[in-house]
């Protein structure tokens, strides 16, 4: 390997050291902390797997903007059965999961087998469903979702981090190795670097894209089980946060680990770099829009950095 592409694979995570040193340079006594770091590492789960959701159609050469809601109708499906219809948390969460599926089937149909454009298609999806959300639930937020999610998720805890940290950790190494060991994953790639090139092959396009819709809502109704199990609740608004630190994390992620491609440790060492350099700046005095700046700016920043070093992650960017 040369040395060029290994600076290349490895600048964020020089960067986000980099950002450990300056804000443990200003800021020892509360940066330089265990308790700080058990909080950046253990506060971001819901956003590891909304962006390992997000980059799996976008590998494949699509948008989906829906993972926000489908987070959102997740969380509220979980907290509506759990603590209004008193249904076990298990069948609960089975329930939210299916849910999702179905909104990923959706959004497959639409783009896939009606060749829509993913962009368009899935904020269309993305209205309906937060739509569908603010219904069942009556525009209220529900606490008092059973200890029985919260537990594994937030409050049991290893080596000082909650057990979400892992599960998040986990994820991401069954998406690398799906991706860069199984046949299905290396035609997904496939597909992403050229949808025309891969249908003349003999891949079958829409199946894998089918698929790849499929897995995201599947995978962002998980991160909305882990919010209800973070927080305890839902609110209609549950995943309206989450969707522009995630193209964030994803696009960033592209930039580095392997550059010029979706992936997932450099989408999961984007988050921890986005989070970190965002509580330096918080414990510096900086207020609570500095979170939108930082992804705004990390989001045009890869973009940039995309266009300058002539990397292309799959067909998704512009």
């Amino acid at each position: 390997m040369k040395s060029g592409d290994l600076t290349r694979r490895g600048v964020l995570v020089a960067a986000w050291a980099a950002e450990i040193v300056l804000f443990g340079a200003l800021e020892p006594d509360t940066f330089l902390t265990a308790a700080n770091f058990q909080t950046i590492f253990g506060s971001q789960t819901v956003l590891v797997v909304a962006t390992l959701a997000l980059i799996i159609p976008l590998t494949a050469g699509d948008y989906d903007l829906s993972i926000a809601s489908v987070l959102s109708l997740s969380a509220m499906v979980v907290a509506l059965l759990n603590v209004d219809h008193g249904w076990p948390v298990g069948w609960a969460i089975a329930v939210a999961l299916l849910a999702g599926v179905a909104v990923g089937v959706v959004n497959g149909g639409l783009v896939v087998l009606l060749g829509l454009d993913s962009f368009v298609t899935t904020l269309g999806t993305s209205a309906f469903v937060s739509g569908i959300v603010l219904w069942i639930s009556g525009s209220r937020t529900i606490g008092g979702v059973s200890d029985a999610l919260v537990t594994p998720v937030i409050v049991t805890q290893l080596l000082g981090i909650p057990l979400g940290f892992y599960y998040g950790l986990g994820l991401c190494v069954v998406l690398w190795y799906f991706l860069e060991f199984t046949p299905s994953g290396r035609r997904l790639l496939f597909v992403g670097r050229g949808r025309r090139v891969a249908l003349l092959s003999g891949v079958a396009v829409w199946r894998l894209r089918f698929g790849a819709f499929t897995a995201s809502a599947a995978l962002a109704a998980g991160a909305g089980v882990l919010y209800a199990g973070t927080t305890g609740g839902a609110d209609p608004s549950s995943g309206a946060s989450y969707l522009l630190p995630a193209f964030a994390a994803a696009f960033l992620g592209a930039t580095a680990i392997i550059p010029g491609r979706f992936n997932p440790w450099g989408s999961f060492v984007a988050v921890y770099f986005l989070v970190t350099g965002i509580t330096g700046l918080q414990l510096r005095g900086a207020g609570s829009f500095v979170q939108q700046l930082f992804y705004g700016a990390a989001l045009v920043l890869a973009l940039a950095l995309s266009r300058f070093l002539g990397d292309r992650p799959a067909e998704a960017l512009p």
